[in-house]
């Protein structure tokens, strides 16, 4: 952990020593379409949504240097059916994965507003719960079960996507963060043949304020 905050931070104070001609501080929110990859199986896509800062540093008209601070609601959903003495019961469950995310993107300005952008991404899980639901004839019983003990305290992964930016700050933007860590963690049983990834298609607005 240590060592990946390391290399974040030096990232981050290697390019910003480069003379840099303009610096954009903002702010951006959006949604989620979140799923976990690897061998987990029959899950769903789970909607959800991520906010947080940014800044810009623009080293030239093409290229800029974006890293970004945010929390990310991440996961997947399962709903199936069961029957019961002749009577059937719908569940749904959810595994609610919450990360602090630090994205570092290297910019390329195709047009003076129009951008492509790519880079790794550090992300420090900060809760994880297992939310079942059970529905039946009408009624519902729910439980709810913290789960972060089998999941690891560090993701790492890749994005990758495009923004668009208008001249008066607002800016628009589309992103695929593709996990590269396995993010299960079952302690001393740990198997490595079993492995979880992170998933997660953005759709985000923003806005620079200066």
């Amino acid at each position: 952990m240590k060592k990946l905050m390391l290399l974040a931070a030096v990232a981050v104070f290697g390019l910003t020593s480069v003379k840099a001609q303009e610096v954009h501080f903002g702010a951006k929110a959006g949604v989620n379409f979140a799923s976990l990859g690897g061998d987990i199986e029959d899950q769903d896509g789970l909607t959800s949504f991520h906010v947080g800062v940014v800044a810009e540093i623009k080293f030239s008209e093409q290229f800029s240097f974006q890293p970004e601070l945010l929390y990310s609601a991440q996961g997947s959903k399962e709903e199936y059916s069961e029957s019961f003495a002749g009577e059937t019961v719908d569940f749904e469950e959810k595994l609610k994965l919450d990360y602090i995310n630090i994205p570092l993107m290297a910019k390329y300005y195709v047009s003076e507003n129009f951008a492509i952008e790519a880079g790794p991404q550090v992300g420090f899980l900060i809760s994880a719960n297992a939310e079942s639901e059970g529905t039946y004839n009408g009624e519902s019983e729910s439980d709810d079960e913290d789960v972060k003990d089998f999941f690891k305290g560090i993701d790492f992964g890749l994005g990758a996507g495009v923004s668009y930016k208008l001249d008066g700050g607002l800016f628009f933007g589309a992103r695929y963060n593709l996990g590269l860590a396995n993010i299960s963690d079952n302690g001393e049983d740990d198997n490595d043949d079993f492995k979880i990834q992170n998933n997660v298609i953005q759709v985000s607005v923003g806005y620079f304020f200066n």
